[in-house]
């Protein structure tokens, strides 16, 4: 436990941004999670629109450091791939 002042602050402070950027990265889940359901069903009006939600919600997740820029690319280059095979 921390013994000083300070340190007792900087502690609060990393579990609230801790607990922030769980959130934003279980966003990020949820959105590719909906994609890939969309894409299940094959139904690609509704895969084009959630792949449209994910694509924002990475890249504001990615702007904010929570997630690597490489890592966003990758998610969204290999939902909209999985959207251009689907027939």
């Amino acid at each position: 436990m921390a013994n000083t002042k300070s340190a007792r602050k900087r502690a609060h402070q990393a579990q609230v941004r801790r607990e922030h950027n769980m959130s934003l990265r279980t966003a990020v889940r949820t959105a590719i999670k909906n994609v890939k359901k969309a894409l299940a069903g094959g139904d690609k009006a509704a895969a084009e629109n959630a792949l449209r939600a994910s694509q924002r919600v990475i890249d504001r997740v990615v702007a904010k450091g929570v997630l690597h820029r490489n890592a966003g690319d990758r998610h969204k280059s290999r939902l909209a791939h999985a959207l251009r095979t689907l027939k």
